[in-house]
């Protein structure tokens, strides 16, 4: 993209955001008695159908449930529109983004003239009698229920952020803005959803963050101010060095140098007189890629296709290894290489990517931008829609809270039917209180395991299924409004399996570009206490904790601050993490300039982790 285009963005972004969050706020306030000030009516207003009282219940569950994390009344408010306008942006922008795709039909791009809308109305000619826009409303709602089947995160209806619907004076502007023509090139461009994530806070909110004038604060006060201090775009060519010389290379020493991605990783740094250490091959289905601090998704696209890459050249590899997974080779699996690559897609989402990120709104963003880049793999592969599999789970995961009364809780655990994994439960729920502001950084892996005379064994591996099982039956057993309080619980229990799932394994890769500078001001005493030689520095805890989240020779690739490499705080980071544990490979000093707007002299290194 040149500069322009960025600004176009942020621009628009901004706009659709001011419109979507003043209609919202006056929805509550008008409609719902749900005020700004965080005050809320004991009861639905007589004028409101048995619909909005049932829509007004979800958004005051949504609300309640954000004032139990520890958000003050008028914050949750605020929250809960901030929530609405983004979640409504951000599936608008998608629906651009499929149409530019081809994966939907022409459906925003004219408004109610679209093609699709009008195909829509053929079949059901009364869609154009109702008011209000009702019939194009109907059309989209059915959209977004079709899309949920896959990008559930994103696309949901029951999601509680999706209970307000534009006025239809906003929701013209809305699409008057992205239909705009200065924003046409940019709808085919994997990474224009991270643009508008990054451009959704302003420069000037989070200035005011940090400005004890404004009301803010020089060290984060909450997740929130910890995750929207440090959204700054990686640029594609960090992410390239950082992934080329990790996974890239990594793939390269199995295949005894062997491999396309030799053309393929254009930064990867090779020696013409170097001795390759040559690594053990393993099936592509083994190999874990993680990115702790995921936001919308950057690294996690680009070793996507890599991915696709290394799975082609083991499948044709008669001495590819068989998998942990299935227990037999590529070959084995798949019959021919237009059935691998019909699967491939979606076996990089299963098996090989993760991410955590701390912002609910990152994971919505990196899931649908991994949805949508399998999407092009199916679309280059030649693989028509009905007949690609459906990608029904991804391994991003959102690390927060699990919030809940008591009486839910224990009404929850008393239904596990194995006292341990009660007492894991029941522990998940605890360790998570800081879950918001520490993300990856709370071992919880140490929850999984138990004593017993044979050693520790794993106790969660094989019943996390079990879990999401009864999670999934526990929201289906009560009426409507517990089924609200319910699916909260069991989304948020859900999250924090899978946060486990991630804690417990081990990683060939690890790729970051961590927060930096002070941690959240509420975890600091737990911080301090589990990172006592990183603590200086965000950052430095991340890579620390990223190594030990790697496998043996494992590689992590990090874009931080370059002051941990001289200044003498850091002293600890570089001789007993760095040199004792993963010495760093390859170094770039880069300088001002690389991470947008942050005022930060950065490098971009990778370690190795001693066998």
């Amino acid at each position: 993209m040149d500069r322009d285009t960025p600004n176009a963005i942020e621009r628009a972004t901004q706009r659709a955001r001011k419109i979507l969050e003043d209609d919202f706020a006056a929805q509550l306030e008008g409609d719902f008695d749900i005020h700004r000030s965080g005050t809320v009516a004991p009861k639905a207003g007589a004028h409101l159908s048995a619909r909005e009282v049932f829509q007004r219940e979800k958004i005051a569950a949504a609300i309640e449930h954000k004032r139990a994390a520890g958000m003050d009344a008028p914050q949750a408010v605020a929250d809960y529109v901030r929530d609405a306008a983004f979640t409504t942006l951000n599936r608008f922008v998608a629906l651009k983004m499929l149409e530019a795709r081809e994966l939907l039909q022409e459906c925003i791009t004219k408004g109610e003239h679209s093609s699709g809308y009008r195909e829509f109305c053929g079949l059901a000619p009364g869609l154009l009698l109702l008011p209000d826009n009702g019939g194009y409303r109907l059309y989209i709602e059915s959209l977004f229920d079709e899309l949920s089947t896959e990008v559930k995160v994103l696309f949901d209806r029951r999601d509680l952020a999706s209970a307000l619907w534009p006025k239809r004076s906003t929701f013209e502007q809305l699409l008057e803005i992205l239909n705009s023509p200065h924003l046409a090139e940019i709808w085919g461009e994997d990474e224009t959803i991270g643009w508008v994530y990054q451009f959704f806070n302003s420069k000037e909110e989070r200035a005011a963050m940090r400005d004890p004038k404004e009301g803010g604060s020089k060290v984060p006060r909450n997740s929130r101010e910890l995750a929207i201090r440090n959204q700054f775009f990686t640029p594609r060519y960090v992410v390239q060095f950082l992934t080329d010389n990790t996974l890239g290379r990594t793939w390269y020493e199995m295949r005894r140098t062997e491999t396309t991605l030799v053309d393929r990783c254009e930064y990867m740094v090779r020696n013409p007189s170097e001795k390759i250490a040559a690594r053990p091959k393993k099936d592509p289905r083994d190999l874990h890629l993680l990115d702790p601090a995921c936001g919308s998704g950057h690294f996690l696209l680009y070793a996507f296709d890599l991915l696709l890459t290394i799975y082609e050249e083991a499948y044709a590899d008669p001495a590819s290894p068989t998998s942990e997974a299935t227990g037999a080779t590529l070959a084995a699996d798949y019959s021919s290489l237009s059935a691998l690559r019909k699967a491939a897609p979606s076996l990089v989402i299963a098996h090989n990517l993760h991410g955590v990120d701390i912002d609910a709104r990152c994971v919505q963003i990196a899931q649908l931008a991994v949805w949508m880049r399998a999407q092009r793999a199916y679309r280059s592969f030649g693989i028509d829609r009905a007949d690609r599999p459906p990608i029904r789970r991804s391994n991003i995961v959102v690390a927060e809270p699990l919030v809940a009364d008591d009486r839910m809780a224990a009404d929850f655990v008393s239904r596990l039917g194995d006292i341990e994994l009660e007492r894991v439960f029941t522990r998940l729920v605890e360790r998570l209180k800081l879950a918001g502001d520490l993300g990856l950084l709370l071992r919880i892996e140490s929850l999984s395991v138990r004593e017993t005379r044979y050693g520790q064994i794993d106790l969660l591996a094989p019943p996390e299924d079990r879990i999401r099982t009864m999670l999934a039956r526990f929201i289906a057993e009560e009426g409507e409004l517990a089924s609200t309080r319910r699916r909260l619980f069991a989304d948020d229990a859900a999250q924090g399996v899978g946060l486990l799932a991630i804690a417990e394994r081990r990683f060939d890769v690890v790729l970051m570009n961590p927060p930096f500078g002070s941690g959240s001001a509420r975890a600091k005493s737990e911080f301090d206490k589990a990172y006592p030689r990183t603590k200086n520095d965000v950052y430095a805890a991340f890579v620390e904790r990223g190594i030990e989240l790697l496998s043996s020779r494992g590689r992590l690739g990090a874009i931080t601050s370059r002051s941990g490499f001289f200044l003498s705080s850091f002293r600890k980071w570089r001789e007993e993490i760095l040199l004792k544990t993963a010495p760093p490979v390859i170094v770039a000093d880069l300088g001002y300039g690389v991470l947008d707007s942050a005022m930060v002299e950065t490098a971009a290194y990778c370690l190795e982790a001693c066998s």
